[in-house]
């Protein structure tokens, strides 16, 4: 599905200060099955353009569409995956993968089989009955990951899925997030402010301004899959994308009345 924003802005009221503005004057698109990484500092609204996106949020100016239809709610098309797993605690990891398909009144024989294809795809066959509390930050994000796709969306939203993980797992899941999306294609928008992050997942890195958060620059990564950090090819976008980064002003805090 594609993705469009159209001249977004988005104001925060914030009292007696006025309105903060987070977001100017943003136009880019996510083509269908196409992964994009948005890449800039803390505050630069990268997350507001994912709320933005699945309908969490409305913008305060300008339009944001998918497949040409305004977007003004969440739709079931559209998974998001947040830093902090957001998983049911009291819950088993097949648990988990399944309410949301047991929410939508899927047949039990197919929730049963789409909820084994996808713990095995994540990597996470033998913790079928393991509760999150018994589970390493990695395992947890995997059974994020898994209930998410496992309501086939075409549409994934992510906010800095792995920023809490060490950087060894970290690695280990941007490779099985980025065997997933090839087994299974998705229009994704990847939130990040990781460089080498973004250079190994994204079709194409769209690079942010300090708040408020315009388009510095859009940068295709035309390397094949899988991918090698050590290539001359990554080696040398990872450093197009850290000038472009470094020469970014510093944030600025812009208020209107």
């Amino acid at each position: 599905m594609l993705i469009e924003f159209n001249n977004v802005s988005k104001t925060y009221p914030i009292e007696d200060q006025g309105n903060l503005l987070a977001l100017k004057d943003v136009s880019f698109s996510a083509q269908a099955e196409e992964f994009v990484c948005l890449l800039g500092p803390s505050g630069c609204g990268k997350s507001t353009l994912l709320k933005l996106a699945g309908g969490l949020e409305q913008s305060t100016q300008g339009t944001v569409s998918i497949d040409g239809k305004p977007v003004t709610s969440p739709r079931l098309s559209c998974g998001m995956v947040f830093q902090d797993y957001a998983l049911f605690p009291w819950l088993t990891v097949q648990q988990n993968v399944s309410f949301g398909l047991e929410l939508h009144g899927k047949d039990k024989r197919a929730i049963h089989e789409t909820v084994t294809r996808f713990i095995n795809l994540v990597g996470l066959r033998g913790f079928e009955k393991a509760l999150p509390r018994q589970l390493s930050g990695g395992m947890k994000q995997r059974v994020a990951l898994a209930r998410v796709l496992a309501m086939s969306p075409a549409i994934l939203l992510m906010d800095e899925p792995f920023g809490a993980l060490d950087s060894f797992t970290r690695m280990d899941m941007q490779e099985e997030l980025a065997n997933l999306w090839q087994r299974q294609p998705f229009t994704a928008l990847f939130v990040t402010h990781d460089i080498e992050e973004a250079v190994y997942l994204a079709d194409r890195i769209v690079v942010m301004t300090p708040r408020p958060g315009r388009i510095k620059t859009i940068i295709p990564v035309r390397l094949n899959r899988p991918r090698r950090r050590t290539d001359y090819g990554f080696t040398e976008i990872r450093n197009h994308v850290l000038e472009q980064y470094e020469r970014s002003d510093s944030a600025v805090i812009s208020y209107t009345t």
